[in-house]
């Protein structure tokens, strides 16, 4: 089925945007900091390893929905300064960690910023406790789930995808085993991720089978993490980034699929896919690249079959293809250990982890934003 989503047109920004500062804050179990307090830590670390000072910012971008988050009047009260600073709420994680730039694109070239922020962090593993369903309350709060889903049953996440993951083995002959290569090869990665949350826990596929289902066909091991931690990265033009301490990393390409269902997921026309297949082609054209280009790849990863979906629906392998291609060592993906074994931080790592893998020696990677109802696909290039 083509026709259950939608790409959303964008203006060609490729090469407007360097990434030029990456910070994360510590990644912990419940630590008793507020979400506040988190990103401030990652956007301090995230100032300097650009070589600037918080005077020098003058945009932030930040998701307002989810609380705690840093503003304007966050920003200056904590680091003591007052200049005027572009704002938008389009920033954040999942999706918007990997849009974010196109925002920040349209500021430069206006001339209403020169270096913008964008950050994300959470305090799940200390909130917990007053949470419906932990990370879940927010699907709890919305009517369409609310009403046609949560009565049914179909709540909290681990259900939902559950689900997803039963109807992928039924049509593509997807195994378990396929599954826990995913969640073998993110705690591997970990291991060698400093600040990682299971770094010191590895896991093999032998123990991954024993492990007992908690949501047939879903392990432990196939859900991510619940955890306190955030992240964020400074934009400026390229032009100004190569006056910077750091490689210059540029934004190529980017792109935003959405579904036709929206957060109604049960009705989404293809139930093993993901918006990708709208986000990915726009994004790639854009670069004027193919996923055969790519080096490394992180995709959102709340669960390992979403991981699956996405290496399909991004084109690095055919649709159902998904399973044996996780088997093989052929594409470097969610190398710092994902939300599965990283830290659940809702993407804005992943896109930290991309650049740095893009100050090394890869020369193009890839970001996949999921919400669900929409998918974003951001593909940067060492320039």
């Amino acid at each position: 089925m083509t026709d259950w989503g939608f790409p959303t047109e964008l203006e060609d920004i490729s090469g407007q945007v360097a990434i030029a500062g990456i910070g994360e804050a510590d990644y912990t179990k419940a630590s008793g900091r507020t979400a506040t307090e988190i990103a401030l830590q990652a956007i301090d670390r995230a100032i300097a390893d650009a070589g600037l000072t918080p005077a020098d910012i003058d945009g932030v971008m930040h998701m307002p929905r989810m609380g705690g988050q840093v503003d304007e009047a966050a920003f200056h009260s904590h680091f003591g300064t007052a200049q005027e600073m572009w704002s938008s709420k389009r920033g954040g994680g999942m999706v918007w960690a990997g849009t974010a730039p196109y925002a920040a694109a349209a500021a430069l070239r206006r001339g209403e910023a020169r270096y913008i922020v964008n950050s994300f962090a959470v305090a799940w593993a200390s909130e917990r406790s007053q949470m419906v369903g932990g990370p879940g309350e927010s699907h709890a709060q919305e009517l369409y789930k609310q009403n046609l889903e949560i009565p049914f049953g179909w709540f909290p996440q681990p259900v939902y995808f559950a689900t997803i993951a039963r109807r992928h083995m039924h049509e593509y002959g997807t195994t378990s085993a396929q599954l826990g290569a995913i969640a073998v090869t993110c705690r591997r990665n970990a291991q060698s991720t400093p600040g990682a949350v299971m770094a010191g826990r590895p896991l093999t596929l032998e123990q991954y089978l024993a492990s007992p289902m908690i949501a047939d066909p879903f392990r432990k091991e196939d859900c991510c993490l619940i955890s306190d931690g955030g992240a964020a990265y400074v934009m400026t033009t390229p032009e100004r980034a190569r006056d910077l301490p750091q490689p210059v990393v540029e934004v190529a390409g980017l792109g935003i699929g959405n579904s036709a269902s929206g957060v109604h997921w049960a009705e989404q026309g293809d139930f093993t896919a993901t918006p990708q297949v709208y986000a990915a082609p726009g994004a790639f054209a854009m670069a004027g690249m193919t996923p055969a280009d790519v080096e490394v790849l992180t995709v959102y990863d709340p669960f390992t079959i979403v991981t699956l979906m996405q290496i399909e629906d991004i084109g690095f392998c055919k649709k159902g293809e998904g399973g044996p291609f996780v088997e093989t060592d052929s594409l470097a993906y969610n190398t710092h250990g994902g939300l599965l074994s990283h830290a659940y931080v809702l993407g804005i790592a992943h896109v930290v982890e991309v650049v740095r893998k893009l100050r090394g020696a890869a020369e193009v990677g890839v970001y996949g934003g999921y919400t669900g109802p929409q998918a974003s696909c951001l593909v940067m290039r060492a320039a």
